[in-house]
């Protein structure tokens, strides 16, 4: 296998070369963003999406980067023909740069901008034919003053500990429950419910980031004339949900029999996550 290629700040490099600073924001402070999107067939699934996410939260942790959507664009498919990967993960991460040390932002600063692309390897198919567990954890959810919806920031500590924490309970991901907004996102995902036919999902807000493929399930649901409704959930919906699931790009969406020690619907996938499944399975087809 080829050594893998990574852009790093306008250069083409292995990966075994592609070294940051330590003087690098993204390194000290985890001060930064990040976008993980999903190829297939050598094309990038809703990359127009992910890009404009990046874009629109730049601006909101005072970051610019003196590249255009189209540039970052380029990179991205230039990075991914370079691993001759045709299905693969991809994962671009921007950070503030190199800083003298200290909080205070240096606007003369330049960006880091790193593209990494490996080959995507999906779940076992057990995991969407069976289900599998999830975990709740009542706690405050972690947003960023200033801000009225999730960002995909570096500082993902957080989310590090809820995932091994739900690991060593035998969960695939840990989900958060505020004590004032309920049900916010899981460490790398975002929740559906189903109840009476009706697809149900948190809110984006403070806590809820809009991830891209919950966006494509609310859009599937939408053209198929499934009722879906954005608001708050409390863990009991979970508890009580006739059929949940959980989606992020790297694993679509997988269902869940179990939620700690409640099972959830016949312990098996329901009708309709079955149907977004195979749904959202050909729109990434049809996208290439």
């Amino acid at each position: 296998m080829q050594d893998s290629i990574v852009y790093l700040n306008g250069l083409f490099t292995p990966l075994e070369d592609a070294n940051v600073s330590i003087l690098d924001r993204g390194f000290c402070y985890g001060d930064g963003l990040f976008e993980t999107m999903r190829a297939f067939k050598g094309k990038v699934f809703k990359l127009d999406q992910h890009i404009e996410r990046l874009f629109h939260s730049l601006p909101l942790i005072f970051l610019e980067l003196p590249m255009t959507r189209k540039e970052v664009k380029v990179v991205i498919q230039e990075t991914l023909s370079r691993n001759k990967i045709q299905n693969a993960i991809i994962r671009l991460t921007v950070t503030r740069g190199n800083n003298s040390p200290g909080f205070q932002l240096d606007p003369d600063a330049s960006p880091t901008l790193v593209v990494h692309a490996k080959p995507h390897y999906p779940l076992p198919k057990s995991i969407y034919s069976k289900g599998v567990q999830i975990t709740l954890f009542r706690m405050n959810g972690s947003g960023l003053p200033g801000l009225k919806r999730g960002l995909k920031t570096c500082n993902f500590l957080s989310n590090i500990l809820i995932r091994e924490l739900s690991i060593r309970k035998g969960s695939m991901e840990g989900v958060i429950i505020d004590p004032v907004l309920g049900v916010t996102e899981g460490a790398t995902s975002n929740l559906f419910v189903v109840k009476q036919g009706i697809l149900k999902t948190p809110a984006v807000n403070d806590y809820v980031l809009e991830g891209i493929t919950r966006r494509a399930v609310i859009e599937i649901a939408r053209d198929h004339k499934i009722s879906v409704e954005q608001g708050i959930l409390t863990a009991k919906d979970v508890l009580t949900a006739d059929e949940v699931f959980i989606t992020n790009s790297g694993i679509d969406i997988v269902p869940v029999n179990r939620v700690d020690d409640t099972t959830i619907g016949n312990n098996k996938p329901g009708i309709l996550t079955r149907f977004l499944q195979d749904e959202f399975l050909k729109r990434i087809e049809e996208d290439h």
